[in-house]
């Protein structure tokens, strides 16, 4: 597949291919990407636990039946007429179009090489995000920055989120560049690592007063790799709960939904990424309904790391403490199936006092400040 570009007066946008192999010439984008991911990573929490992979990227370039995946690469313009290469890279941007609801939206993710900020690149890579969005008659745009450590209560000048919860340093780069360009703060996620192993009489204890507190209407289930057949269509009610129960702040979003062809579809992907994942369910025994459900996902060659995603305890099960029992379960779990697992990353909105309750109680500590900003463009024009 050929790659498309655009310009400027000193840098060119590029919409990275899908290299049918990561060997192949179309792959330099990628693997562009994945070293500025690196070093933003490196220099921001001085590890690259959380950075992409190659081979991450490329799965989800190619899974576009549930929402359009465009990765987007910044060279320098004038490069002497030779083909850009993977060093050229200074700065990339992922962007997320959903193809079944959502259709208005975008979200997406921008970063640039520390040390090429403050030459463009971002605002290169922000026109051609935005110009994306219009064409494709898109009408929000939702943004993600990087923030390390939050500033304490008491700073005036801190930027707060509508929902109260959650602090980022207003003279933040981050910050400046979001709020330069139209975007407001709408949420923040405190990003939180675990490190591992947790004690184990606290962990023993926190889980047999969870079990203690839900009762004999529950039991628990776990799965590795691939759901059972007779669960995936709950395992998918349960993800397409995820995105109206979850707390959202006042982002623009419906709901998400998932099936059980979805449900497949993001397992091949975990697989393909060279991932592997633990889910940990609680049935309601007389409903036979899943109630919670808690997942991580690690990769196979990096093993000391592990991502936590989603945890959810629907609405109508919620007061039972079913949040720390799925998740006492998974850590329980975890030690036998990753027993070289030294950290977990996780984030979670600031204004979810339940679940930041529960990942204290656990030992997670925080780390850093996600935000969450929100732009209405006036216009979706296919011409733009």
């Amino acid at each position: 597949m050929t790659a498309s570009s655009t310009s400027t007066t000193a840098w060119t946008i590029t919409r990275a291919p899908v290299p049918p192999t990561l060997d192949h010439p179309d792959a330099w984008a990628l693997h562009g990407a994945v070293a500025v991911g690196l070093a933003v990573d490196r220099a921001s929490w001085g590890y690259d636990d959380i950075a992409y992979t190659a081979q991450y990227l490329v799965t989800k370039l190619r899974e576009q039946e549930y929402a359009t995946r465009l990765r987007l690469v910044a060279t320098p313009a004038d490069l002497d007429g030779r083909t850009p290469s993977a060093q050229d890279v200074v700065g990339t941007a992922h962007v997320i179009m959903p193809r079944r609801g959502n259709e208005h939206l975008v979200e997406y993710s921008l970063v640039v090489h520390p040390e090429h900020r403050r030459a463009g690149a971002g605002r290169a890579l922000l026109a051609e995000v935005e110009r994306i969005a219009a064409q494709h008659h898109r009408t929000t745009l939702i943004a993600e920055s990087d923030h390390v450590g939050e500033p304490p209560a008491t700073d005036p000048s801190a930027l707060t989120p509508p929902t109260g919860s959650g602090r980022i340093a207003a003279d933040d780069p981050g910050a400046v560049f979001a709020r330069f360009h139209g975007y407001a703060l709408e949420q923040a996620e405190r990003y939180s690592v675990l490190h591992l192993p947790v004690d184990g009489g606290v962990l023993d204890r926190l889980h047999a007063e969870a079990t203690g507190r839900a009762g004999t209407d529950y039991r628990l289930h776990a799965w590795t790799d691939r759901i059972p057949d007779e669960w995936a269509e709950q395992v998918a009610g349960l993800n397409t709960r995820m995105s109206t129960d979850a707390p959202m702040a006042d982002l623009d979003l419906e709901e998400d939904p998932w099936d059980v062809d979805r449900v497949r579809q993001a397992e091949s992907d975990i697989a393909d990424a060279g991932h592997g994942y633990l889910l940990v369910a609680a049935e309601h025994v007389p409903s036979g309904v899943l109630a919670a459900f808690t997942m991580v996902e690690y990769p196979w060659d990096s093993p000391e790391v592990v991502f936590q995603d989603d945890t959810l305890v629907i609405r109508e099960h919620r007061g039972r403490r079913l949040g720390m029992l799925v998740k006492a379960e998974m850590l329980r779990r975890l030690t036998a199936l990753r027993p070289d697992a030294r950290r977990i990353h996780t984030w979670n909105a600031e204004e979810n006092a339940h679940m930041l309750g529960i990942n204290v109680a656990l030992g997670f500590r925080p780390t850093g400040v996600a935000g969450l900003w929100q732009k209405k463009l006036d216009r979706a024009d296919p011409t733009a």
